[in-house]
Order: C-alpha cells, then structure tokens, then sequence
C-alpha cells in the first residue's frame, strides 16, 4: 500500500474519502515514534475544520442494547440528513489485542449505510472503556464532515465515566426488569449522567420500564436535587421513544451553544485532554526505559512485600526518572 503524506491524508479527509480516513485513525491509534509524529502533523492541519459535530456518549449496563439502540437512533439520524460516525469501543482480545465484539455485524443498518461511518477500536486496556486515541478519532470524524458523533463505551462502571470528558452529552441506557433497578449502575455515573433512557420499552416490558422510569427519576430527585437529568423510555425495536430523546439532547446541545458553556466545556475538557496524555507519557516512559523497568519490578516487589511504603517507592521511581531525563537532555 502507498505511504501517504500530510498533506494527502488531510485532502483524502477533508474530501470524504472513507478509505483515507480509516487509514488517518489507524495512523493515530500506532505505536510507532515515527507515525506519531505525522499522526499530529495531520491533526494540527485538520484542527480548524473540527468542532462542529455534537458528541454524545452512550454507555449502558450488559444487555441494554447499546448496538441496536445506535443502529436505530443512527438511522433516523441519517434519514434526516445528517452523517454518522460511531465510534464503537470493543473490549480487547487478550490473544490477538484486536476488538472481539464486531460492531459492524451488531449495526447492520447503520453499517450499510453511505451517511454513516463504523468504527470499532480495542480498549487496549485503557482505563475508562474508551481507547487513548478516541479524543483524536472524533477530531478526524468531524473534519470528515460527520455533523454526530456517538462514541459507544464497554458496558458501565466507576472508570467509565471518563467518556463524559470527552463529548458534550452523556446518555446512559437502561433496561428494566433486571432485579432491583438501583442496584444495576454505579453511583458515579447517576453522577455524571445528561439523560437516563430505559431501553426495550416494549411489550409486555413496557409496564416495568414505566415503574422504572419513576423509580430513577426518584434516586435522581434527591442524589442532584435541581439538576437531575431527565429519564425517558424507548425501544430501539420498535424505534419508539428516540424522535422525543433524540430532540431532548439536541435541545440542550443548543441551549449549551448559544450560551457559551459549551465553547467553555470543550476548552475545560482540552486542557484535561493535555494532562491525560502527559500522564500517559509519562507511564509510557517509565516502562520503554530499560534502567527504570528494571528498578519498577523491584520496587513493586518490595511494596507487596513490605519493605518499603507505596510514597517511598514512588519518590525513588520519580527521582531515577528525573535523573534519567536530565542525562538524556544533556546528550541532546
């Protein structure tokens, strides 16, 4: 395959070539020192054409439905003109370190679908159900000219949260009927939730969605009391309920435009973008430098096995690592 230039993956972009754009994201989503460095030359070239697609991040507990629920919203959201990238987070094989879900054979509507972009990425392992690179992968999206931008997250859990740092509205889906209601999601992401949505709302289930639906807008009532985020009911097999939730967070994707907070919320969210990848340099460098490996296994050893304190060790890990950068910048 050619190798591609800057200035070709920015045209092949910006031009809508769907073939160019999975090559630019596998092209940020690289490990090599050398693709990195071009990754962020075409992302400071795309940087002015980014910014216009509303982010929504849509996470749930097992078995709510997240894949047929994107597939559905997705395709009433094309069938009104608009373009769709999903970004769909698989967990990762711990053979092969691919994803193991298959978004695209979950999205079948979506998937075959010209207004809309499939993209499923391995965790990686990374903290939070997302991939280091999805802050990146929704910046390219949107130079593409994809006007959404929904980023599907594994599953629900303390750490997933951190989707909320990195899209303007936070959708949490549900399903009833599952055992106590309130035990089925952690507190942290009632927390930081924008809407609630009961899935599967259909049937005979539709009863136990409604009893649902009440008994999360209670818990929300009194856990944020004047700013509880609204919970709906839907079902995506039926595609009922998504015309009144998708309306409900545009609605607020254009109170928080035409105030300002969002132009504030993404700048906020940018600088903790920054810090996030400098701490992940950070980890990174410590593990690629052999010396400090090497003293990391030993002092990992001694904290398990207490000779020595968690601070103790951290100081002397931090300490080589400063020694270590001070003798690398004086050969440069």
């Amino acid at each position: 395959m050619k190798r591609l230039d800057a200035r070709a993956y920015v045209d092949g972009v910006r031009g809508g070539d769907r073939a160019i754009l999975a090559r630019a994201i596998t092209l940020i989503e690289s490990e090599q020192p050398a693709h990195a460095k071009l990754a962020q030359k075409v992302l400071e070239e795309l940087l002015p054409h980014t910014g216009g697609a509303c982010r929504v991040g849509i996470s749930g507990v097992p078995g709510a439905g997240k894949s047929t629920f994107i597939d559905s919203l997705g395709t009433m959201l094309t069938g009104r003109s608009h373009r769709v990238a999903v970004l769909a987070v698989d967990p990762t094989s711990s053979v092969s370190g691919g994803s193991i879900l298959g978004d695209k054979t979950r999205m079948s509507a979506l998937a075959g679908d010209p207004a809309a972009y499939i993209r499923p990425s391995p965790t990686s392992g990374t903290l939070g159900g997302v991939t280091r690179k999805t802050r990146e992968t929704i910046l390219l999206c949107e130079a593409a000219g994809f006007d959404v931008v929904l980023v599907e997250t594994v599953g629900v859990g303390q750490s997933e949260t951190i989707v909320a740092g990195m899209v303007d509205f936070f959708l949490v889906l549900m399903i009833a009927g599952a055992g106590d209601e309130l035990q089925g999601i952690k507190r942290g992401i009632l927390e930081v939730a924008d809407m609630l949505a009961i899935n599967k709302a259909d049937g005979d289930n539709r009863p136990r969605a409604i009893r649902a639906q009440a008994s999360y807008q209670s818990a929300l009532g009194l856990m944020r009391p004047g700013k509880a985020p609204p919970v709906v009911t839907c079902s995506a097999l039926e595609k009922t309920g998504l015309d009144e939730l998708w309306k409900t967070i545009l609605d607020e994707w254009n109170r928080l435009e035409g105030s300002g907070e969002l132009g504030r919320k993404r700048q906020q969210q940018q600088v903790r973008w920054m810090w996030d990848m400098v701490e992940d340099g950070l980890r990174r460098a410590l593990r690629g430098d052999p010396v400090l490996s090497e003293l990391t296994e030993e002092l990992q050893e001694a904290v398990a096995q207490g000779r020595t304190t968690p601070s103790s060790a951290a100081w002397r890990m931090l300490e080589t690592f400063a020694e270590r950068a001070g003798e690398a910048l004086k050969r440069d």
